[in-house]
C-alpha cells in the first residue's frame, strides 16, 4: 500500500492507504479526528468541510492523492483551545441544535472570513450556501458569523 505524506492541523503525517481513498475516511478512520462528519458522501451537504491549503473543500470528494504534501486543517485544528472567534460566536448565538453539521459550518465560515473579513449579510448567505443544517439554524449561523467578524 502506498504511503502519502501531508500536514494535518500543523502535524506532518504519513498515511498508508490507496491514493484514491477519500480524505474524509483518512481523517476519521486512520487519524481518529472525528469532528469532521460524514453527511452525504457526494459533496452536497458540507458536513465534511475541511481546509486544504486554506480553502474550504468537501473531504468526502477529495482523495488522499489530492492532499499529498499539502496542509489540511480540520475543526480540531482550527483552535487548540476552542477560542477561535467563530467557535466563541457559535456558543454565544446558541447555533447548534443537533450539532451534526456544525464543524462543517464553522470550517466553511472560517474560509469565508479569511477570504472576506467583512462580508455583507448577503455575502455570508451566499458564502454558506451548500452547507446544509437539517435543524434549520441558518439565522443563528448568520448572526454568529456577523458576531465573529466584529471580534465577538
Amino acid at each position: 500500500m502506498p504511503t502519502t505524506t501531508f500536514v494535518i492541523n500543523g502535524r506532518k503525517v504519513q498515511v498508508d492507504a490507496e491514493v484514491d481513498t477519500p480524505l474524509l475516511w483518512i481523517i476519521r478512520e486512520q487519524l481518529k479526528l472525528t469532528g469532521t462528519k460524514f453527511g452525504c458522501g457526494i459533496a452536497q451537504c458540507g458536513s465534511c468541510t475541511v481546509h486544504v491549503e486554506g480553502n474550504a473543500v468537501r473531504s468526502c470528494q477529495i482523495s488522499l492523492a489530492d492532499v499529498a504534501e499539502k496542509s489540511v486543517t480540520t475543526i480540531e485544528g482550527l483552535s487548540a483551545n476552542a477560542e477561535h472567534p467563530l467557535q466563541i460566536a457559535w456558543i454565544a448565538e446558541q447555533v447548534p441544535q443537533c450539532g451534526y453539521c456544525q464543524s462543517g459550518q464553522i470550517m466553511q465560515a472560517a474560509a469565508l472570513l479569511k477570504s472576506n473579513p467583512r462580508p455583507t449579510r448577503q455575502q455570508i448567505i451566499d458564502g454558506m450556501d451548500g452547507n446544509i443544517c437539517r435543524c434549520g439554524t441558518y439565522p443563528r449561523i448568520v448572526r454568529a458569523i456577523e458576531r465573529a467578524m466584529k471580534g465577538v
